[in-house]
């Protein structure tokens, strides 16, 4: 009996990693034609490819690429697989060997971003990473100060705002001007970093949910750091769109997404923190599960959804193998494309400078003196019924409300010339 049930252990463990080989080689069978670097952001067959590698509904120009990332087929026929294993192995893979699974992922995501696996925990979602880093960042004394942006995500925005009452500290907002320059940026950050001497620690988004502006955000850090001040930076947006590893940000802690430009199952993310810093981050609701110098011990978040953490590795093979120099220039091209057919209509408003430091694949806009959320949704609504270009209404920018538009890899331009007409024929009335 014992032998038995050896035997059959030991079948179920087989099955298991031989599915776990199946599901991280689905990501190679997208066969690319070899990009022309000289060409890299136009090259039709390359990206057509690539474009075939998602299967999208062509009726209606999705340009609202923001809220998550859809899978490429390889990825989803990755989910579907570990989906029905887990489903099919129920408790045994959990208990057995779902862990080492999982380290595995976390290893390819540190790996990934640059980052040491002891500086990484997996999270589902950049909101939940943020979320932790903010509420548990202990440093914060009585009458210190926090500040972030207009421009910053509304969870976080939630979270810094909620340390006035669990930290006993002030709150100090400001507004990132408009336009846009890098210029300006710094300025600003300057200003009320020199205007706040009790400030500790600052919000930074690398790239703006809303509008699509990049910041100078190494300069940034850098000029908070000499004040003293620490830097949490939300990078929901920017990995997958631009090249760069943790380190590079000059930030201590940084919340991350995986379901957004890299294209992993929706609900999954993760957050770093630099290893000697560590100790600055609280361990999370009195997590015991892990020891006190190990960063898992900073999330808890109970039982994941396996199959979408297991998926991670195909999406950061399919994202490697493109390339984040390649996805960055293609992104950039479908943005100038069309905001360099619609910049010279003086009753539109685009909210990203062309210096291409500045933005990547998002950019927003707003017609002029129309900055109210009536008057956006009613933009919105035309572009989808009359138009069927789907975008997006953002709030919460100091200067009005505008709409995102947000095209993905798997874009192409004839879906763009649908924008275009729609805003020159609407910006004309």
């Amino acid at each position: 009996m014992i032998g038995r049930r050896q035997f059959l252990i030991g079948s179920a463990i087989a099955a298991a990693g031989a599915a776990t080989i199946k599901a991280a080689a689905a990501a190679e069978t997208a066969v690319l034609p070899t990009l022309d670097a000289p060409a890299a952001a136009t090259d039709s067959a390359y990206w057509t490819a690539v474009q075939n590698l998602y299967d999208v509904d062509r009726s209606i120009a999705n340009l609202e690429n923001g809220y998550w990332g859809i899978m490429a087929r390889p990825v989803l026929e990755t989910y579907i697989e570990n989906t029905e294993r887990v489903n099919r192995e129920n408790w045994f893979y959990a208990r057995s060997a779902f862990g080492g699974d999982f380290e595995n992922v976390r290893l390819r995501v540190a790996a990934a971003v640059g980052g040491q696996p002891e500086e990484i925990a997996i999270t589902r979602g950049a909101t939940e990473a943020l979320q932790i880093l903010i509420s548990g960042y202990n440093k914060l004394q009585p009458g210190d100060t926090v500040l972030y942006s207009d421009l910053d995500y509304d969870s976080m925005q939630y979270a810094m705002a909620m340390l006035k009452d669990r930290r006993g500290v002030e709150l100090k907002t400001f507004a990132i001007p408009e336009p846009a320059t890098k210029e300006a940026v710094l300025a600003a950050y300057k200003a009320v970093l020199d205007q706040t001497p009790k400030a500790k620690l600052l919000l930074l988004t690398h790239l703006s949910h809303r509008t699509g502006l990049v910041m100078p955000i190494r300069e940034i850090a850098d000029m908070a750091r000499a004040k003293g001040v620490d830097v949490i930076v939300d990078a929901a947006h920017s990995w997958g769109q631009i090249p760069f590893k943790a380190p590079d940000l000059g930030a201590d802690f940084v919340g991350f997404n995986l379901h957004k430009w890299i294209g992993a199952p929706v609900g999954m993310g993760f957050f770093y923190i630099k290893k000697d810093r560590l100790a600055d981050i609280d361990i999370h609701m009195g997590d015991q599960d892990w020891p006190a110098d190990d960063i898992r011990s900073r999330v808890h978040t109970g039982t994941i959804n396996f199959a979408a953490a297991l998926s991670v590795p195909a999406a950061i093979d399919l994202h490697e193998k493109i390339g984040a120099p390649a996805k960055n220039v293609r992104l950039n091209h479908l943005r100038n494309y069309w905001v360099e057919k619609l910049r010279p209509i003086e009753t539109l408003e685009i909210l990203t400078p062309d210096d291409a430091s500045m933005h990547a694949g998002i950019t927003s806009f707003r017609l002029k003196g129309k900055g109210s959320k009536d008057d956006n949704n009613a933009v919105v609504v035309r572009l989808r019924d009359e138009f069927k270009v789907l975008t997006v209404r953002r709030a919460g920018v100091a200067a009005g409300q505008c709409i995102r538009v947000s095209p993905a890899l798997y874009t192409n331009e004839a879906e763009l010339d649908r924008l275009v007409a729609a805003l020159t024929s609407i910006a004309s009335s």
